[in-house]
């Protein structure tokens, strides 16, 4: 049996970006904060006051990687849980001033990031890409979706 081209292997080739952001998270945003908890964050800058499961929708993580997020954000006194002000009986998330900024200071150095994540690619192949990468990611999430 001949090897396997490892380099047209779609999952081999996603480990091996994934890998690099990591490494370039690590180096050039932060140690603290992962990148699915910038998401977090980000996405109650844009959308305050939501619930936990339709943050989750929002930054796509399942139902235990959002919990366990939020509860180490919270932890960080990073975001809090209150009592939604329509709906009494249920707790929506809410950033707070660190949180805040926090969120300011990542955001700023995860553009820098993507700079040098994108810098061997023209602007239309950065395009390209990420919507490419986009419509894979949303493929995929589809079958899981329907298991």
């Amino acid at each position: 049996m001949a090897a396997v081209d490892l380099g047209a292997h779609p999952g081999h080739l996603a480990r091996r970006l994934q890998q690099a952001h990591t490494l370039l998270w690590s180096t050039l945003v932060s140690e603290e904060t992962t990148s699915p908890q910038f998401a977090v964050l980000n996405t109650l800058v844009e959308t305050p006051d939501i619930d936990q499961r339709t943050l989750g929708e929002r930054v796509r993580l399942d139902r235990s990687t959002v919990a366990d997020v939020v509860a180490r954000l919270a932890r960080r006194g990073l975001l809090e849980r209150v009592r939604d002000p329509l709906d009494g009986r249920r707790n929506v998330l809410r950033l707070t001033m660190e949180g805040a900024g926090v969120h300011r200071g990542l955001a700023a150095r995860t553009e820098a990031m993507n700079e040098v994540f994108l810098a061997p690619l023209e602007q239309a192949e950065r395009e390209a890409l990420l919507g490419l990468i986009a419509r894979v990611a949303d493929a995929a999430e589809k079958v899981r979706d329907r298991r």
